[in-house]
């Protein structure tokens, strides 16, 4: 397996922590009950869950354009030590990026964000060239 597919497969791991995480949050907030039915009635996460929910979106987002990346970067061929560095960035950042957003660092969390989103288009742009 090349080092972006790696880096792809420990994404969508860290992926599942975040929403295993959000889950054990949104469940102690809105109770087993509520989380067991249909959600007719939708209920808005705050604090900590809430927090979790929106970095749990966020990392999905980032997840679709990181898969692209590095799914290009390998089909193409155009892996090297440059766009492993990428790819490993990209991980560090997202890392980083949910405890930013449980814990609220600002400004923190938006730099971190910017790191791991440029990581990515740096991705893209390594597989034109």
């Amino acid at each position: 397996m090349t080092p972006e597919l790696t880096a792809l497969v420990l994404a969508a791991l860290w992926q599942t922590v975040h929403f295993a995480l959000y889950s054990v949050l949104a469940q102690k907030q809105v109770g087993s009950k509520y989380a067991a039915s249909s959600r007719d009635t939708p209920r808005q996460l705050t604090g900590t869950a809430g927090r979790a929910q929106r970095a749990m979106q966020n990392s999905f987002e980032g997840l679709i354009l990181f898969a692209i990346a590095t799914l290009v970067i390998t089909f193409a061929d155009k892996g090297n030590a440059r766009t492993t560095l990428a790819c490993l960035v990209y991980l560090l950042a997202r890392g980083l990026y949910l405890p930013a957003y449980l814990f609220d660092w600002v400004p923190w969390r938006s730099v971190i964000w910017l790191v791991g989103f440029l990581a990515t288009n740096l991705l893209f742009v390594m597989a034109l060239f």
